[in-house]
């Protein structure tokens, strides 16, 4: 299906940044397979269920939700994932569109997900009351972020390309722990959420040697276009290293991390 949405706000920004190297985290995201299988075990799907999963990406969710017979629909910032998701997923309704401007009515979906998404957003109250504006009363809204810091191997990683990342912007508020107790439930309430319930998720992605490794650490949010390519190789290989405590004898990685949920419902 053509996209039908014109991208605004931080889909503007985001979306030619993760679609720069689609295919990377794309297999990536293949192996996130167990965070989506977590959420699936709380909340259900019943054959038939309209089903949102909010910053799509190349599709992984939405195929176990298609698989347990939903009807899903997917939104993302990236023209180049999303062409991915269409091949896995052929059935969904995929749309380019903003995650704080989504073109869906009011109470149209029996749940809406959001996995490593919603903190993307300019402003992230009023995504989440976007995502409650189209669940219908009573659905459940599921919330994924990042869990505690010392149980994320992906944290070395961050540490190395962080110096690459632009300055938030004048008068930004500081980011939020949203991993602390509390801290992710206060934005679910201020955006008219109820909370349901939290939950962690660790699990493991491999990496079959230390060139895929730093490939693919290097392709999400746009983090190689901000390296540049003449720094490229430099920084790969200091994402190599800042990771060998995760190195195996046989001379791949296996990275583990911890994830925070949120289950919510529209009010």
């Amino acid at each position: 299906m053509p996209s039908t949405t014109t991208t605004r706000g931080s889909a503007r920004r985001w979306g030619p940044l993760w679609g720069a190297r689609a295919d990377d985290w794309a297999a990536v995201e293949a192996q996130q397979q167990p965070t989506y299988e977590a959420a699936i075990e709380r909340v259900g799907i019943e054959p038939g269920a309209r089903v949102l999963d909010i910053g799509c990406g190349s599709g992984v969710f939405l195929r176990l939700a298609a698989d347990r017979g939903a009807r899903v629909h997917g939104v993302d910032a990236s023209e180049a994932l999303l062409e991915i998701a269409r091949a896995r997923v052929p059935e969904a309704d995929l749309r380019l569109a903003d995650m704080q401007s989504l073109p869906y009515d009011d109470d149209a979906f029996d749940l809406v997900t959001g996995f490593n998404a919603f903190f993307f957003a300019q402003d992230m109250v009023a995504a989440l009351r976007g995502a409650g504006r189209v669940a219908r009363p009573g659905a459940a809204v599921v919330i994924q972020v990042f869990g505690r810091p010392e149980r994320c191997d992906l944290e070395a990683m961050k540490a190395v390309v962080r110096p690459f990342m632009p300055a938030p912007p004048a008068g930004a508020p500081p980011a939020l722990a949203l991993w602390r107790p509390g801290v992710l439930e206060a934005l679910v309430v201020a955006a008219g959420l109820r909370v349901r319930g939290a939950f962690d998720v660790s699990y493991a992605i491999d990496y079959p040697d230390a060139d895929t490794l730093g490939r693919r650490l290097i392709a999400p949010a746009g983090i190689a276009q901000r390296v540049g390519p003449e720094r490229e190789p430099a920084v790969r290989r200091q994402i190599v290293a800042a990771l060998a405590p995760q190195r195996r004898p046989d001379g791949s990685y296996r990275l583990s991390n911890e994830f925070h949920y949120v289950l919510a419902t529209s009010a």
